[in-house]
């Protein structure tokens, strides 16, 4: 496997072909070509070969791909597999929903607890794992050199707690707060999640489709 200067909009369909490919194997799919791979994700052959040409040749002409080979090497890829440690801060409902709906361990992360600062769910746990109190949050992220921290706080308190993370030393934050954080130069890596996008994306669709359907009539 090769790592390049790899474009964003690539990275981005790497989670989507290894959701389809996970698909495929627990349907006991051995081996698909570009072009039913293609079809199924509204992508065209030429771009998923671009796609993975980007890390390496993983196909064989006349063949195709090897599900679960394919399903590795994006893992691979991905780092699937190399035990990222990750803790969640803010055990509300999307925290709590967040816990108990995606499951890290079979993702191949290694799930560490949550924090929260309501005294009703410090030392009780969602789904088996155990709820702390922010308070000893910056010790814990030193002492277990926390990789990823989940961010489901509100907006309020969403940049102190960031700098409190920076500060403790994490590599890299999943953002749920739906506000833009502030991070050093140098600092951790931020993913923003913002779920109005993706209703707005879809909005957009439907307002396209009925402009169309007002210029024909």
């Amino acid at each position: 496997m090769k790592r390049g200067n790899v474009s964003n909009n690539v990275i981005r369909r790497l989670p989507r072909y290894l959701r389809k490919l996970d698909d495929l194997a627990s349907k006991g799919e051995e081996r698909i070509s570009s072009d039913k791979l293609g079809r199924q994700m509204g992508l065209t052959p030429s771009q998923i070969r671009q796609d993975f040409s980007c890390f390496g040749e993983f196909g064989q002409q006349g063949y195709g791909y090897n599900v679960d080979f394919l399903r590795q090497e994006i893992g691979q890829i991905l780092g699937t597999y190399r035990g990222y440690s990750a803790i969640l801060v803010g055990a509300g409902n999307l925290g709590t929903a967040l816990i108990q709906n995606f499951d890290f361990i079979i993702e191949g992360y290694s799930f560490l607890g949550a924090f929260d600062v309501d005294p009703a769910v410090i030392g009780t746990d969602v789904d088996g794992f155990p709820i702390y109190d922010v308070k000893d949050l910056d010790a814990f992220v030193r002492e277990k050199k926390v990789d990823i921290a989940i961010l489901t706080v509100p907006r309020g308190v969403a940049q102190e707690l960031t700098d409190a993370l920076v500060e403790a030393g994490v590599r890299a934050i999943w953002n749920f707060t739906n506000t833009e954080l502030e991070v050093p130069e140098g600092g951790p890596l931020v993913e923003s999640i913002h779920f109005s996008d993706s209703l707005l994306v879809l909005t957009y669709h439907l307002a396209q489709a009925d402009d169309e359907k007002k210029d024909e009539s």
